[in-house]
């Protein structure tokens, strides 16, 4: 069976110094870890796929079903998962609720992997 990894705020961006600076804390691992955790399905990395481009800039749980092939009901899981390691941002309009990404999350943990990622 899997280890079950504890949870923390994952809300911020990660912040710590990048994985070539040499070791790092536990502390610091397990943030990247959760991080990479959350994106670790195919599912969700599709979804942040379409949420980056999407043309208006925001997408809602019933479109992004429709263009997966997925019901609602498992969108939704996948974006709270996405939403609660702080890579998606969501807002209600009216009956609606919409997602976009969070581009400073990605800019932070593509800095932490790979320091001259986002230069």
């Amino acid at each position: 069976m899997p280890k079950t990894l504890p949870t923390i705020d994952m809300s911020a961006p990660v912040c710590c110094a990048p994985v070539a600076a040499g070791p790092m804390s536990d502390d610091d691992a397990l943030e990247v870890a959760l991080r990479l955790k959350a994106l670790a399905d195919p599912a969700r990395v599709k979804i942040m796929s379409l949420l980056f481009s999407s043309v208006v800039g925001e997408e809602n749980s019933g479109d992004l079903a429709a263009a997966l092939g997925l019901t609602e009901s498992t969108v939704s899981h996948h974006i709270a998962q996405l939403r609660r390691a702080g890579f998606v941002v969501s807002d209600r309009k009216g009956m609606r609720v919409f997602h976009r990404p969070a581009l400073d999350a990605f800019g932070a943990l593509c800095s932490v992997l790979d320091p001259s990622c986002c230069r």
